[in-house]
């Protein structure tokens, strides 16, 4: 894998992984925490194949084999710590909504 596509492919795992997290918010905000908490694996996922494709470039710089810090790999990590930290977030509203569920099903 080339240099922008292991690039382009940080920002699109992110991305989707921002996008399965607002998903999963607007679904547990409905009520329908199940599907929220699948969209919250959904992101996980997502996270998982950019920090996997992340390690591979951390590895060829660790053997001498660096490359120049772009723009675009700026971008790219930018992207990629919005989405953590969005799905961060997701984590903790949908553990809320379901708690508010939970109390308001009982009164």
């Amino acid at each position: 894998m080339g240099y922008q596509e292991i690039v382009l492919q940080i920002i699109i795992s992110g991305g989707n992984a921002r996008s399965y997290s607002m998903e999963a918010i607007m679904k547990a905000k409905e009520g329908d925490i199940i599907e929220a908490k699948k969209l919250l694996s959904k992101a996980n996922e997502e996270l998982g194949s950019a920090h996997k494709v992340q390690t591979e470039l951390i590895q060829n710089e660790a053997s001498g084999n660096g490359t120049d810090v772009t723009l675009l790999m700026v971008h790219a990590q930018d992207h990629l710590m919005n989405a953590i930290t969005i799905k961060d977030m997701a984590r903790e509203f949908v553990d809320l909504y379901e708690k508010i569920g939970i109390i308001g099903d009982i009164r």
